[in-house]
């Protein structure tokens, strides 16, 4: 009975961890994007605009990667210290690009050197992007070392900045109005095609060289399952294609969105039961019941605040940004 409610707790915690990840990928990702694209624009003007479109929200969407770190941290102590051991100079990467956002965007104001701090919020975006792909390609590869880990990682990371580059503008896309925004629409264009090249070769990558692709996909059900959200997902892309030609504001954000959840859904999928492919299983590395538990009451009383505060922002600050709309005509 104890090692049956241990392991439903595990996975739940599993879930509910997968599902922080989901609302930190989707709400910084735009932000991250958004950073990344900035590196293509030299007016500050432009500038200006771009910031100003996530500057309500973005310091609450990186809350989630904390909450994240601390769940991980508590709910699976193993899973924590192997990613942190074999993963240490990625994740500082990480820490230290989110970092220069954050600092670049408190000073980018400044007039003697505000294009300086510019360049540091894009430099920091891609920094942070780059990382997060370097993260998931190790994992999902289960940390192997080698040549083909290695370009498969590389493909991870390029996946990451194309992916985050769509949310960023299809972000755009809905914030903003005149020459921002039609040159965010064909970005978003070029973003989604690199995006849905990096997934495919990801996908047929995973097949090969994984424990994912050579265990877990070939177990009852799995594979049928992740053709379906393929299918899905290939209904998404072609819903932000049909947007973006159709001049709509919203539904090219709203196809990335579903994009990322069915990918993330995919990878959750992928992964069950394992933390690392081959080398840490979720309920091994579970911390014992009644720490689940606990931390299941506080999450509980958590999540409801974070999710509404986040709502309640978007929708107080939705609308198109007015100030400097004109910017970059």
């Amino acid at each position: 009975m104890e090692s049956s409610t241990h392991t439903m707790l595990a996975i739940t915690w599993f879930g509910l961890i997968g599902l922080m990840l989901v609302f930190y990928v989707v709400t910084d990702g735009f932000d991250l994007g958004i950073g990344i694209l900035s590196l293509l624009r030299k007016r500050r003007e432009d500038h200006d605009v771009m910031v100003q479109s996530i500057g309500s929200v973005w310091d609450a969407n990186e809350t989630w990667l904390v909450v994240l770190g601390g769940a991980l941290f508590g709910a699976f102590p193993d899973a924590y210290a192997l990613i942190l051991q074999d993963l240490y100079l990625p994740i500082m990467l990480l820490i230290a690009g989110l970092i220069m956002r954050g600092a670049a965007i408190e000073f980018r104001h400044s007039v003697s050197h505000g294009r300086l701090w510019d360049k540091v919020f894009g430099i920091g975006s891609l920094v942070a992007a780059v990382a997060q792909g370097i993260v998931l390609g190790k994992v999902v590869t289960g940390l192997m070392p080698g040549e083909l880990s290695d370009v498969f990682v590389t493909i991870s990371a390029i996946g990451v900045v194309a992916g985050y580059s769509l949310l960023g503008s299809t972000y755009l896309v809905k914030k903003t109005t005149g020459s921002i925004e039609q040159w965010s629409r064909r970005l978003a264009l070029l973003s989604a095609f690199v995006t849905v090249a990096a997934a495919v070769f990801l996908t047929v990558g995973t097949w090969l060289i994984s424990e994912v692709g050579q265990e877990r996909w070939t177990q009852a059900g799995v594979f049928h399952l992740l053709i379906a959200l393929g299918l899905a997902a290939a209904l998404a892309f072609a819903f932000v294609m049909v947007s973006l030609y159709m001049g709509s504001s919203r539904g090219p954000f709203r196809g990335a969105v579903a994009l990322f959840m069915l990918s993330f859904a995919g990878l959750a999928i992928s992964l069950f039961p394992d933390f690392v492919p081959g080398k840490l299983g979720i309920v091994e590395s579970a911390s014992d019941s009644s720490t689940l538990v606990f931390m299941l009451i506080g999450i509980g009383f958590l999540f409801p605040v974070m999710i509404g505060y986040n709502l309640y922002q978007y929708y107080i600050f939705r609308g198109k940004v007015l100030t400097g709309s004109h910017a970059g005509e």
